[in-house]
């Protein structure tokens, strides 16, 4: 009987490994702030969740430097490994998603699956951005000819060869981490050089094809991998896959973090203020002027924001608030516009679809103010072709009221509820409560004469 058990008890725990919880991340999209912060505290709670690998199922056309780095640290650094497999099928690893995929521990494809296209698009802002294949410039062609001397070669400008330079040398270090091709790799910043999973495999840019994250575990079984400088075989059995889901704060971020969002919101945080300032005491309009303000910025601050259309962008409101204290029949308004249209389009320093402003909403939020200043000119010019109908200019004939006798000529009246004093022009005499007519205003006195008719 002790036999028996013992036996069931070896037959129980033979198939268990101390290890195998499988998190899969998806990542598809442009590669931001949102998703950085997203996979960074993913792989932090796998180490805690004594996790036995982390995957990547990535498809993405690339994406910002900054949280494209943030990305390859958090795995560079990491205890669990990380496997990046691009798919499914269809999928691409364009760009920044080039760059992961060659720092994770294991480098995965499925069939019909792309990667490379990894120049720097954004050169010389202060986040360089990735995402979208090169004109031919003097790097590229120069790349394509081995015999040229490649610190000979002139870049477009001083900042570019630079930032060329760098994604070079990046690409290539991450490549050789774990013995990958790093010749390629710097062909696909050089030459912006793109590759199909077949041939990646063929010319070990990856490590694997496999059309599934469970085929990627059968096919990594026993590899040797690099984690924190140590060599360590991979060994997942009985994997239990869980597929992780973005908590409140990744879907917060990835909403204020969208551009037209961060748009909307400065835009209504910069005229609640306004309206707060031009007519104080609501308190709602200022509260969330504020509010919306602030969140802005926070995403603003995250993005890759042009400052000289930023600058533009506040000019134009404030050409168009000048124009509604002051009206200049246009001209402050119009110039205002046209700024605020320019600084919106320049606005995002970045070339990258998902970082960048719709020109509908540009144009749509452009229109709505145009047709406002349009419409505050012509009531405008409406007012001032009528009269005047207020004032003491509009005294002269109409009728006042006499409350005392006017003794050597002067005495007062009561006209529009208010008491005046009044000169009386005329040969017979009037007494309390009878009606005068003004006929002219000197000053604050009034001159008043015996109605020609009975008022």
């Amino acid at each position: 009987m002790k036999s028996i058990i013992i036996a069931l008890l070896l037959l129980l725990f033979s198939g268990q490994t101390y290890a195998d919880k499988v998190w899969i991340i998806p990542v598809k999209g442009a590669i931001g702030p949102a998703i950085s912060d997203y996979i960074v505290r993913e792989i932090e709670q796998a180490k805690e969740e004594d996790v036995s690998l982390v995957i990547l199922e990535l498809d993405t056309p690339g994406g910002l430097d900054s949280a494209m780095r943030d990305i390859i640290r958090s795995i560079t650094t990491s205890n669990v490994p990380v496997a990046t497999w691009v798919g499914p099928s269809g999928a691409r690893a364009a760009s920044a998603g080039t760059y992961i995929l060659l720092a994770s521990h294991i480098a995965a494809m499925a069939p019909a699956t792309n990667l490379g296209a990894s120049t720097p698009v954004q050169i010389g802002g202060a986040n360089p951005a990735e995402g979208k294949k090169p004109t031919d410039s003097n790097e590229e062609q120069t790349a394509k000819d081995p015999n040229v001397n490649q610190d000979k070669v002139p870049a477009n400008t001083t900042m570019e060869k630079k930032v060329i330079n760098d994604a070079r040398a990046y690409i290539k270090g991450l490549a050789k981490l774990h013995g990958r091709n790093a010749q390629w790799a710097e062909k696909s910043v050089s030459e912006a050089a793109s590759l199909d999973a077949e041939e990646a495999l063929a010319l070990n840019v990856i490590d694997y094809v496999a059309n599934s994250p469970e085929q990627l575990i059968e096919l990594a079984q026993g590899k040797i991998l690099n984690i924190n400088s140590v060599d360590k075989p991979f060994k997942v059995q009985n994997p239990s896959f869980e597929t992780r889901q973005p908590d409140w704060r990744a879907e917060l971020l990835a909403v204020i973090t969208n551009p037209n969002v961060a748009y909307i919101l400065m835009l209504i945080g910069i005229y609640g203020l306004l309206l707060e300032f031009y007519n104080p005491g609501f308190g709602l309009p200022g509260v969330l002027g504020g509010i919306c303000l602030l969140i802005a910025m926070y995403a603003l601050q995250m993005m890759p924001v042009n400052y000289a259309g930023l600058a533009l962008l506040l000019l134009g409101i404030a050409l168009m608030v000048a124009e509604g204290f002051s009206p200049s029949f246009g001209i402050l308004g119009l110039g205002g516009v046209t700024a605020f249209v320019l600084g919106s389009i320049f606005l995002m320093d970045s070339e990258i679809p998902g970082f960048q402003i719709a020109l509908p909403l540009i144009f749509g939020v452009a229109a709505v103010s145009a047709f406002i200043i349009v419409l505050t000119i012509a009531l405008l010019l409406r007012i001032r072709k009528k009269g005047v109908t207020t004032g003491i200019e509009n005294l002269a004939g109409q009728f006042a009221t006499v409350t005392d006798s006017f003794e050597q000529g002067i005495g007062r009246v009561q006209l529009n509820g208010a008491l005046w004093t009044a000169k009386y022009q005329g040969e017979t005499t009037v007494k309390p409560g009878d009606k005068v007519e003004v006929t002219q205003i000197e000053g604050l006195i009034l001159t008043v004469k015996k109605p020609t008719q009975n008022h």
